[in-house]
């Protein structure tokens, strides 16, 4: 049995260990991994998600050690002795090799400005970095990242993440510049400083000094200008872990990076080099999928293959901050006589790029940030002749039709991995692999970022492979057939649900939509019981979390109407709690800026006042928006005003699939945009016209018309069987306008459903909706009256009466307004030394 020695134990090294020990059936190596990192392998990738509650352990790759494979942790090699074939450890441990691997890896890049080693600069690269950023993150307000690459974009959500106001330094004009163009990069500034992340682009750090008060660091900017910080993170790009190349005298790139050939050989032939330590034609490649390639053709050299790296593709799908950001092929339209189709919705937060060949025939590369949902079929274009009209390709309808059935089998669809469609369908007729974990079993696509998912999912289709419906992986049933088990077995809560009909234990896909099916089925108060742990965090407390950890607080007001003495009492709750207040778009009065523990007695107020919640913190009906109709305008042709309370005070409280938004218009002059709504009343001379499955959001839809010159009896039987009909049978979080768009036969079967009864469950919804009606309960009501809920309305469960210190405001406009932003998903109900 021959020696492999590996020096390094990331994801490449990784790779290389998994791909050589399933492939060895012969047991020609024996291998020993030397990493110097205090764990085995774990998703670099996926690093962020440890500040968003993952584990070291949900990190991990998982331990090869095992017959064949010894794996050495914390233990750093030192040296290389090419002529006796041996590794020295920092231990004194000798390993001899009949080949030896880096897979060193990378090192974060530091610029040598005065001031970076002080205490609480930081790098941004292991599970080690990211406890030092947690500890210095304590107590602190501001911290700052230097570089505004997409590592650099990471560690500002980290900072986000842990409560820290976040600022970001680039020194090139705009963000990611290594991977978008200067009008992605202006839109992705928009819409990063929108989440509450300061960035400052085309300047540089020249110093970091002390405070002239002390106790944190001034950042001195190339512009003139400073900042002040209590923990700094350097992001500015890395460098190859060559080291030990250059003192075992082999050759390296002039960029630095061992050199490698095609075999991924170094000038050493019984030494190789992968991943992000390795120079290829004078190229390193800082991401995951071209040092997979290497490690798999290292994996087949060591048993006698010919596989060859000649390249790799650079292309990436992210999503920084909540930001879908994708760049693939030439994306900066370097190819000579390159053209560019470019769509810049700044409004829409939208911006889309095509790189073409001279004769616009063939797709080079491109970009997407906002929406990168047309990246899984446009990136395995690349090279290939375009399919249609370049600009139809990405719009959002263009984008979401073009599908796996216009990419020829070569089309590579997992880059991470090197997996063509070809691949993949052969892994379906022949290794039977026919859902997605068996694809990924099958050809490791979709296991590295994942963004190839979507499409595998499209090839499974394409192929006559019918796809699951099930909710997630603990209930085999989509949402509609579990509505129909609740219904016909009289199920209350989650835990039998899932004993009788499910596995496991559930996640969050399965308990927030059962708690919804539930709660839609006259299950009570979302609170009660059981339940109470099932819902979203909003849900959970009856309110909308903010970027600061406080909450919105929004009374329902039907129709927009409201006395001149409710509204003082909202001014005077107002004032009295110090809140933020908007008139919204959607004729309601949002209080913002309540902190936990103030909700009970905010609602209290509003509630003696007659007021009840409004429900906007839940996936249920929201409002029901109107114009003034009859009552005052010259043109209203019906009581507008009338009917919108009468809609809000029928179906306030109703729990579907996704939330619900109404509008009645008094007149075809639509002054209350109801046709942009998921059901709307426009009036007529004869009565009431419905249109249904209207939105807002990315992709904007108009209602379109379901039944014409109704009278209101009519017209609320319709809306009852329509609104009914959607909570039974649409998938979980769908709109009614992709609901719709999904029932087969479209409106015209929705249409027949509704009007013509032709299914013969009219009377069945009808009645349903009787009995949501009178079972409504006011929840901010239940709450107040009911001293176990009421207990869970505490920021500290130690110190029931003390306000979060985490929250602190400033004044804009006369207004309080967040001084820090804070975790979305932070937790609320905490003791009072966690929030230490």
């Amino acid at each position: 049995m021959e020696e492999l020695v590996v020096i390094g134990n990331g994801m490449v090294g990784h790779r290389l260990v998994e791909a050589l020990r399933d492939r060895d059936t012969g047991h020609q190596w024996h291998i020993t991994v030397v990493g110097e990192e205090p764990r085995t392998a774990y998703d670099r990738v996926a690093l962020s998600s440890y500040f968003d509650g993952a584990s070291a352990q949900d990190l991990s790759l998982g331990d090869l050690t095992g017959p064949g494979v010894d794996i050495h942790v914390n233990e750093r090699a030192t040296g290389i002795d090419r002529t006796a074939r041996t590794v020295t450890t920092a231990s004194g441990r000798t390993l001899g090799y009949d080949r030896l691997v880096l897979a060193t890896g990378s090192t974060p890049f530091v610029p040598p400005i005065p001031g970076h080693d002080r205490d609480g600069c930081h790098v941004y690269r292991t599970i080690e970095d990211l406890d030092a950023i947690t500890a210095s993150a304590q107590g602190a307000t501001t911290g700052v990242v230097i570089g505004g690459g997409l590592l650099g974009l990471e560690a500002a959500n980290a900072l986000r993440l842990l409560g820290v106001n976040a600022h970001v330094v680039e020194l090139a004009p705009h963000l990611m510049p290594a991977q978008i163009d200067e009008g992605a990069g202006a839109l992705l500034k928009n819409l990063v400083d929108e989440l509450g992340v300061t960035v400052h682009t085309g300047t540089a750090t020249t110093a970091i000094e002390d405070t002239p008060h002390g106790g944190g660091h001034r950042l001195v900017l190339s512009n003139g200008t400073h900042l002040d910080a209590d923990l700094v993170v350097f992001s500015v790009g890395i460098r190859p872990r060559d080291d030990l190349a250059r003192a075992g005298g082999l050759d390296v790139g002039e960029r630095g990076g061992v050199s490698i050939d095609d075999t991924c050989t170094t000038s050493d032939p019984r030494i190789h080099a992968i991943g992000e330590a390795a120079a290829h034609r004078g190229t390193v490649y800082g991401l995951i999928a071209p040092g997979n390639a290497m490690a798999e053709v290292v994996a087949d050299r060591l048993l006698g293959g010919d596989a060859t790296f000649t390249g790799a593709d650079t292309s990436t799908k992210l999503k920084l901050l909540g930001v879908d950001v994708a760049s693939f092929g030439d994306a900066h339209g370097r190819t000579e006589g390159a053209l560019d189709v470019v769509v810049n919705d700044a409004a829409a937060g939208r911006y889309a790029k095509l790189v073409l060949s001279d004769d616009a025939t063939t797709l080079l590369g491109g970009i997407l940030v906002g929406d990168a949902t047309a990246y899984a079929t446009l990136r395995p274009m690349v090279g290939s002749p375009l399919p249609g009209d370049p600009l139809a390709l990405i719009t959002p309808e263009g984008g979401a039709a073009l599908g796996a059935d216009a990419l020829p089998d070569s089309a590579q669809i997992c880059s991470c991995n090197a997996v063509t469609k070809g691949a993949l369908c052969e892994a379906i007729h022949n290794e039977g692999a026919t859902d997605v974990p068996a694809l990924k079993a099958c050809t490791k696509a979709g296991t590295s970022c994942g963004s190839c998912v979507p499409m595998l999912k499209q090839i499974l289709t394409q192929q006559g492979i019918e796809q699951s419906k099930a909710l997630c992986e603990h209930f085999p049933q989509s949402r509609a057939e579990l509505v129909e088990i609740v219904r016909a077995t009289n199920t209350a809560t989650f835990s039998a649900l899932i004993a009788a009909h499910g596995t496991g234990t559930g996640c969050d896909i399965c308990k927030p939509a059962v708690a919804s099916i539930l709660a839609s089925l006259g299950g009570g108060h979302i609170l009660e019981g059981e339940a109470a742990t099932l819902q979203d965090t909003n849900d959970r407390y009856l309110a909308n979390m903010q970027r600061n950890g406080t909450y919105s607080v929004v009374p329902r007001i039907p129709g927009g109407e409201i006395t001149p003495d409710k509204l003082i009492v909202i001014g005077e709750v107002a004032r009295d709690f110090h809140l933020y207040t908007k008139i919204t778009g959607g004729q309601r009065i949002d209080l913002f800026g309540a902190r936990l523990e103030q909700l009970p007695a905010i609602w209290s107020r509003l509630v003696n006042a007659g007021f009840e919640s409004g429900h906007a913190y839940g996936k249920a009906l929201r409002t029901v928006k109107s114009c003034v109709g009859t009552t005052w305008c010259r043109y209203g042709v019906q009581d507008s005003v009338g009917l919108a309370i009468r809609l809000e005070e029928r179906y306030r409280g109703l729990r579907s699939p996704h939330k619900l938004k109404s509008a009645v218009s008094g007149c075809a002059r639509e002054c209350a945009e109801a046709r942009s709504k998921d059901f709307g009343i426009i009036a007529t001379d004869q009565g009431w016209n419905l249109y249904v499955g209207g939105n807002g959001g990315f992709t904007p839809r108009h209602a379109e018309l379901l039944a014409s010159d109704l009278d209101e009896d009519t017209l609320i039987r319709y809306i009852d069987r329509f609104l009914m009909f959607y909570i039974r049978t649409a998938d979980r979080l769908q709109r009614t306008a992709p609901w719709i768009e999904a029932l087969d036969g479209g409106l015209d079967h929705l249409r027949d459903v509704v009007v013509n009864d032709s299914l013969g469950i009219a009377h069945e919804l009808e009645a349903a909706m009787t009995d949501h009606v009178a079972a409504y309960a006011d929840e901010w009501a239940a709450v107040l009256a009911d001293p176990d809920k009421l207990a869970r309305f505490v920021s500290f469960t130690n110190a029931p009466d003390t306000p979060d210190p985490t929250i602190s405001f400033t004044t804009t406009r006369e207004q309080p307004t967040p001084d820090t932003p804070l975790n979305l998903g932070m937790p609320t109900h905490r003791s009072k030394e966690a929030a230490r």
